[in-house]
This record gives C-alpha cells, sequence and structure tokens, in this order.
C-alpha cells in the first residue's frame, strides 16, 4: 500500500505517476463530447419529425402498409415529445449526470422506434442518428458518473406538485356528477392540469356549489405548489449562473460538502493534485484568492471558493469541520506554512499534507501543524539519480523517500 501511495506522490510532482494529470485522454473526452452533441442533435430531429408527421400520415417505408394513420399521427406527437425531453438529457450530460446518461439510454431507442412507426422519409435522419447517439453514448458510459442532489425544498415542491394533481384528478372524478364534462379518469386528470395551472379552457366547468369549492380548492393548491416548485427548481438554477460566473460556489454545494479534500490555494504544484483528485473521483474544493483563477478552473467543472486560504471565515465556508484533509501545495512556503497554521488551529484533528517548495523550510511546515511533507525537489533528484545509475527503481526509491519522511 506505502508502495502504491509512493508511486502516486511521485506522479504528482514529475508526471510519471499511473495518473498523473494527463491520465484523462483527450480521446475520451472527445468522445464524451461527441455523444452530447449527437444526443442533442437526435432531439432536434425527434421535435422536427414529430411536429412534422403529425397532421400528415407518413407514406414511406417498409412498415408503411401496416400502421394505421392514428398511429403514425401519435408517434409523431409523442415523438415531439421525446424529443424535448432527449435534448434536455443532452443538457444534462453536459454536466456529467449519470441520470442524464440513463434518460438519454432509454429515450433513444423509443425516438428510433418512433421513426419507424411515423413511416416518414423526415424519420430517416431520426433513425439513422439515434443509432449513431446509441453507439456514441455507450461508448463514452463512463465519463458520465455525476450524481445528481435534489435538495430537501426540491424533493417536497415535487412531491406537492404531484400531491396536488393527484388530488385534483381523484377528487373530480369522485365528484364526476358535479360537473358537466367529467366521465373518465383521463378527463378529471385534464380538468386539474388546465385548473392548476391557470389555462382553464372552460370545457370542464362545475354545475353545483360542491363542484365550484372543490375547484376552487385544486386552483389555489395548483397555483401555490406550481409556484414553490418553480422557485424550488429554478431558483439553484439561477444561483449556479450567478456563482458560475463569479467563480463561487453556491451556499446549497457548501452545505453539501463533507469528507472532501481542500486544497488551499493553488501555484504549479496543485495542478497534478487536482488531476489526480479527479480522476479518484474524490470530492474536494480548491479555495484561491484570484478571480481569474477561480474563473478558470470553474469553467472545467471543479468546485472554487474566493477566498484567502488562510483565513478563518473561509476554512468555515469550505466545511473544515467535515473534511477529510488539507492540502498546502503552492509555491510560497510562508504562505503554506500560514494556512497550515490556520487549519490546525480550526481542526486539530484534520489530516494536514504540504509540499516543501524549499528543503530547509519541512521543518517549518511540520511545525505549522502538517502530518506530512513531501520535498518535490527531493523525490525529483533521487529518482533521477537513481534511474540513470540503475541501482534502484523509481517505486523503490519513491517508498524509501515517504519512509523516511514519516519518521522524521
Amino acid at each position: 500500500m506505502l508502495a502504491v501511495d509512493a508511486g502516486r506522490a511521485v506522479g504528482f510532482y514529475t508526471g510519471t505517476g499511473p495518473r498523473s494529470g494527463m491520465a484523462l485522454s483527450r480521446h475520451s473526452l472527445a468522445s464524451s463530447r461527441a455523444s452530447v452533441v449527437i444526443t442533442l442533435l437526435s432531439g432536434v430531429l425527434s421535435v422536427v419529425a414529430g411536429i412534422a408527421d403529425i397532421g400528415v400520415p407518413g407514406e414511406f417505408g417498409p412498415l408503411v402498409s401496416f400502421i394505421p394513420p392514428i398511429v403514425q399521427q401519435a408517434a409523431g406527437f409523442t415523438g415531439a415529445l421525446t424529443g424535448f425531453i432527449l435534448i434536455m438529457a443532452a443538457l444534462g450530460l453536459r454536466s456529467g449526470l449519470r441520470s442524464a446518461w440513463w434518460a438519454a439510454a432509454i429515450l433513444l431507442p423509443v425516438s428510433v422506434a418512433q421513426g419507424f412507426v411515423q413511416a416518414s422519409v423526415y424519420s430517416i435522419p431520426l433513425i439513422a442518428t439515434g443509432l449513431v447517439a446509441m453507439v456514441a453514448l455507450w461508448r463514452a458510459r463512463e465519463r458520465f458518473d455525476r450524481e445528481m442532489s435534489l435538495s430537501t425544498t426540491q424533493i417536497a415542491a415535487g412531491l406537492a406538485l404531484a400531491g396536488v394533481q393527484v388530488y385534483g384528478t381523484v377528487g373530480a372524478f369522485a365528484l364526476r356528477e358535479h360537473f358537466n364534462a367529467v366521465d373518465s379518469i383521463l378527463d378529471a386528470f385534464w380538468f386539474t392540469l388546465v385548473t392548476a395551472s391557470t389555462v382553464g379552457y372552460g370545457d370542464v366547468t362545475p354545475t353545483t356549489q360542491l363542484g365550484r369549492l372543490f375547484g376552487i380548492s385544486v386552483l389555489l393548491l395548483g397555483t401555490a405548489s406550481f409556484g414553490i416548485a418553480l422557485t424550488a427548481l429554478l431558483g439553484p438554477v439561477i444561483e449556479a449562473r450567478f456563482a458560475s460566473a463569479l467563480g463561487r460556489m453556491t451556499n446549497s454545494q457548501l452545505e453539501a460538502l463533507e469528507g472532501h479534500v481542500i486544497v488551499a490555494g493553488y501555484g504549479d504544484l496543485t495542478e497534478p493534485i487536482l488531476s489526480e483528485l479527479t480522476t479518484e473521483k474524490r470530492a474536494f474544493v480548491v479555495v484561491v484568492a484570484d478571480e481569474t483563477i477561480a474563473s478558470h478552473l470553474r469553467e472545467r467543472g471543479l468546485n472554487v471558493v474566493v477566498g484567502d486560504p488562510s483565513d478563518d471565515e473561509t476554512f468555515e465556508r469550505v466545511g473544515i469541520d467535515t473534511a477529510d484533509a488539507v492540502v498546502a501545495a503552492t509555491n510560497n512556503d510562508g504562505d503554506d506554512a500560514l494556512t497550515i497554521l490556520t487549519a490546525h488551529q480550526l481542526n486539530p484533528d484534520i489530516r494536514i499534507v504540504a509540499a516543501a517548495t524549499e528543503r530547509e523550510n519541512e521543518a517549518k511546515l511540520r511545525r505549522a501543524g502538517a502530518n506530512t511533507v513531501i520535498s518535490p525537489a527531493v523525490i525529483g533528484g533521487r529518482l533521477i539519480v537513481q534511474s540513470a545509475t540503475g541501482s534502484e527503481d523509481a517505486e523503490a526509491v519513491a517508498e524509501d523517500v515517504l519512509e523516511r519522511d514519516l519518521d522524521d
């Protein structure tokens, strides 16, 4: 185990580790982007083909003589809906969401099947693109591994919205004698939907006082639940947009941090650490004082907080009480020492790892509170010499360096 850790430590600073900064290949990244683009294109084509075939039955393809026109039109209508959902799934794929991958993986075969049923000339590019998207999405499946987290408010808002719809549907059907055009569950669902959304087409109206009172309850509960749902779902999105523009994390993201690694500061030594943490799928947050650097890191999808890495308030914001470790590895040993001292005072039990730019500063960083201090210059120098002479392999050298560091 120590040998593996040593190899990783060497990889941080020499670029020779098994999963260093270039572990995520350009080919893999290009493959994931291509799958997103082709899925988005499939969604757009599904919408276009569906709208084109709603009122005009198809007359193309081997199945045209076996499919009734009403079924073709229904496939056009549902195909348009499938396309809209596919577009939403593609937007989720851009964020690497696993749920979006599952949605696209299920909807793409449905879209292709709808293309065959539509039996239209417009379905040809839809079918071809859908098949290509299925293959591309499967090949890039490992890239979409981010979990979608919903807050308690969002879950409650969704349940309230669904609850009002169930309440209105069941109630309207049970009281169907008090309405002029409610004869089935679908009629009751339609009445609830148009009432709660305040569309109110007027085709279904109450005929008694009891029916009117029930309609008022559906209207009040529906508008309230719609308003709460829009606030709960769109509020975090708007907040995230502002946070992304400013290079900051949202409050909900900060509150959700737990068992993470705090990377305090940014420098030449920090980049390979971020790559390794990303490869290992470890939760982490980067604290930087420069908003330009923060914006750049944010564009790469990293969690970033703008603030002084040595400030108490900054560490409290990024959850030092619930973090697993703090990493201080910039190019300035003085700044790192102050950061380590602050982190150690706020949470004496947290593990602190530091990188010493100058070998003579190793002891100072330990006295500041670092549990482990690694000198990239020492590791790199010994590896070069030992590799040149052939007396020891790289893994043995790295293990020796780390064992000596821990014993000091």
